[in-house]
C-alpha cells in the first residue's frame, strides 16, 4: 500500500484553552499521510480509482474552520476519524501544528495514527 501525503495545510480557527484564544482565530496546520491504491490508480490513470486528496481537503477544511475545540489533540483525533470513516481510508497519520504556542519555540503539535498500514 502507498500513501498519499499532503503537508502544511493552513486553517484559520478557534482552538486552545485560553480566554484570549477563545476570541482570537488562529492558524493550525495540518500534515496528512494516507494509505491508498496507488497501483490501480496507476494503470487506469483514473481519479475515480485514487484517493480524492482536493475533496479530502475541502473536507477537513470546512471542518475545521467551522470547529472551536479547547485541544489540538480532539481536533486531530476527529480529522483522523473523517478520512477514515467518510473516505474509507484504512491507516491515516494527522499531525496538527499550532505554531507560536509556546513562547521560544517555533511550534507545537500532536500526531494521531488511526487504523491498520496494509502492507
Amino acid at each position: 500500500m502507498d500513501t498519499i501525503f499532503l503537508r502544511d495545510l493552513r486553517i484559520t480557527t478557534i482552538v486552545g484553552i485560553w480566554e484570549w484564544e477563545r476570541r482570537m482565530p488562529q492558524v493550525v496546520s495540518i500534515d496528512l499521510d494516507m494509505a491508498a491504491d496507488i497501483p490501480k490508480a496507476a494503470a487506469t490513470d483514473a481519479i475515480e480509482d485514487t484517493l480524492d486528496y482536493k475533496a479530502v481537503t475541502r473536507r477537513v477544511r470546512e471542518f475545521v474552520e467551522a470547529s472551536r475545540f479547547n485541544l489540538i489533540e480532539t481536533m486531530a483525533h476527529r480529522v483522523a476519524a473523517i478520512i477514515t470513516d467518510e473516505f474509507g481510508v484504512p491507516w491515516v497519520r494527522v499531525s496538527v501544528h499550532k505554531p507560536l504556542a509556546i513562547r521560544g519555540s517555533r511550534d507545537v503539535g500532536i500526531t494521531v495514527e488511526r487504523g491498520t498500514r496494509p502492507a
